[in-house]
């Protein structure tokens, strides 16, 4: 990998551990900065198209989307409609005419770059709090502002719940995206859709392989029932998923006709070329912790 790709890379992923082990509003601070980043590649893709959406309202009524899933998680999916309908009212009341591309692209930006990254802090910091996973997640936070740090970095199974299942999931991602680029670049053959040339069937099978054997690991360390069977599941949904949020994002940049979303990363493009597998994947998951995994207790 190039060094540029792979320092970046590295520095991402400490980061991302180190404020994911810290949790509380912390995580949710970390969060709020990369959603703010994140939308205004999304609107610089939509304007490129000649597109005029409500940039600035969706930013705002999204960070408070992220705030509702911090303190008031079950009104999570309540704000987000509201914040729907305000951002429609703000198109309504302006100046100049809305037109259908104008209201649809500001909803997608509080969709996808706002509700669904919500989960995520859902999944690391609301989980124990909602009551549909209260048996077995106990909150330890033991810092200010909800946080967390760990007595013994190493002693994985004295982590809450909440923080191993996090891990879990980014660790799943993080397989298939780095198992896809080796194998894809080295070996890949066949192209795997026109929406994204460089991304190959071997690359994209090999990625969804990683992320299961990385499922199948987490699932035995956080001693789930049946954990060959939830574990495998989880990797194979994970690295599903990622891949099709990955397909998503190259498909609005192709529409825009722009290579990367941004040059804020040093080899890897924008905030949006670097998390567009985590978009897709956060609600999946949470859902597959609080649906799914309880069937097998």
């Amino acid at each position: 990998m190039p060094y540029a790709r792979t320092i970046s890379a590295l520095i991402a992923i400490g980061i991302a551990v180190g404020i994911t082990v810290l949790g509380g509003l912390y995580f949710t601070i970390f969060f709020g900065i990369i959603v703010f980043l994140a939308q205004l590649e999304y609107f610089r893709l939509v304007k490129a198209k000649g597109i005029e959406p409500a940039g600035k309202t969706t930013i705002v009524v999204s960070q408070l989307l992220l705030l509702t899933a911090t303190y008031y998680p079950n009104l999570t999916d309540a704000t987000f409609a509201l914040a729907g309908a305000l951002i429609c009212f703000y198109l309504l009341f302006q100046p100049k005419l809305a037109t259908i591309a104008d209201i649809s692209t500001s909803i997608l930006g509080l969709f996808y770059v706002g509700y669904l990254p919500s989960y995520w802090i859902r999944l690391r910091v609301s989980l124990d709090q909602n009551g549909t996973y209260a048996q077995v997640v106990a909150n330890q936070s033991n810092l200010p502002l909800g946080g967390y740090f760990p007595e013994n970095f190493w002693d994985f199974n004295s982590f809450p719940d909440a923080l191993k299942i996090t891990l879990v999931a980014m660790a799943c991602i993080w397989a298939a995206d780095i198992g896809a680029y080796l194998v894809g670049k080295n070996f890949g053959k066949t192209k795997l859709s026109q929406i994204s040339p460089k991304k190959t069937v071997e690359g994209s099978i090999f990625g969804i392989i990683a992320s299961i054997v990385l499922g199948i690991i987490g699932a035995w360390f956080l001693k789930w029932h049946a954990w060959v069977l939830t574990g495998f599941c989880l990797g194979l949904l994970i690295g599903v998923v990622s891949l099709l949020g990955d397909l998503t994002e190259s498909l609005m940049k192709r529409d825009a006709g722009v290579k990367d979303s941004g040059q804020l990363i040093p080899g890897h493009g924008g905030i949006l070329d670097r998390t567009d597998s985590y978009v897709f994947t956060a609600p999946l998951v949470y859902y597959f912790v609080t649906l799914f995994l309880p069937l097998f207790s």
